[in-house]
């Protein structure tokens, strides 16, 4: 795959890595093909290893190589880090602030963003869309960065990032199709709502990929970047809404830990 991968420009490769990881998303929503629920220990393990796989990829795939790439371009490399990891939580906090959407499991009251007339299913698809931003945009930048052929940007580094959020995607399309289901919406209806939460990732990763190929100079602050919005999202979201059953509490632990291991095991063998 890496050999074929080679031969392709960097942003028909994000493209590409991110197309894997919008199916990934409707594989989680097509589950309602064949339930109408899933056993919430289940979900919330699923979500716990979506947040350590998010963690890993963030340090591994994204801070490190950019703060390593910052050192070989001459900047002050904690400063950069720092600058874009702030940049990237403060970006999707304001985000998370502005933008109408709605948790899986909680009521209209509890809408976040400026409150809108927007029907319940449109916010739900919101709240996953608002976490894929950021993972399309880190896939997008990582393949990007490999154009820069710095010895900190591998194509494998990228490769492996995109499977990550591939995987991790999985609860998520299920997250936003199950409610919609138990809500009584069609199959069908659920399911193109729940996939329709990753469509953001390809748009994100082209954007990412062009930007960084344009202006090299902002490579190490756009890897540090998305890593802060990642970890916003896992902090913010997933881990809260893992944990909202407090006797899952040690399984999603465990989960969070296997996920994070998975993650660090394909970005060190790969990159």
């Amino acid at each position: 795959m890496i050999d074929f991968l080679v031969q392709l420009d960097p942003v028909l490769q994000a493209l590409l890595a991110t197309l894997f990881t919008w199916g990934v998303t409707a594989a989680g929503a097509a589950l309602v093909f064949f339930t109408s629920a899933v056993n919430r220990r289940f979900m919330d393990a699923m979500l716990g290893f979506a947040a350590g796989v998010m963690i890993a990829a963030s340090f591994w795939s994204l801070l490190a190589p950019g703060i390593e790439m910052a050192d070989q371009l001459g900047h002050i490399a904690w400063l950069t880090a720092v600058i874009g990891f702030m940049g990237g939580g403060i970006f999707m906090r304001l985000a998370d602030r502005l933008l109408p959407h709605l948790h899986p499991d909680l009521g209209l009251d509890k809408s976040e963003g400026i409150k809108t007339t927007w029907q319940r299913s449109t916010l739900l698809v919101l709240a996953i869309t608002l976490h894929n931003i950021p993972e399309g945009l880190a896939v997008g930048v990582a393949f990007g960065a490999v154009a820069a052929d710095l010895p900190s940007a591998t194509l494998g580094g990228a490769l492996a990032l995109a499977i990550g959020i591939g995987i991790q995607n999985f609860p998520e399309g299920t997250a936003v199709a199950m409610p919609l289901r138990r809500e009584g919406m069609s199959r069908r209806r659920s399911f193109l709502m729940g996939q329709a939460s990753g469509a953001v990732e390809p748009l994100a990763a082209v954007i990412g990929a062009l930007f960084v190929m344009r202006m090299q100079g902002v490579l190490p602050y756009a890897l540090c970047f998305a890593a802060g919005a990642m970890i916003f999202v896992v902090v913010e979201e997933l881990i809260p809404e893992s944990q909202r059953k407090n006797e899952n509490i040690d399984l999603v632990t465990m989960a969070t830990m296997s996920g994070f291991t998975i993650m660090m095991m394909l970005d060190v063998s790969l990159g």
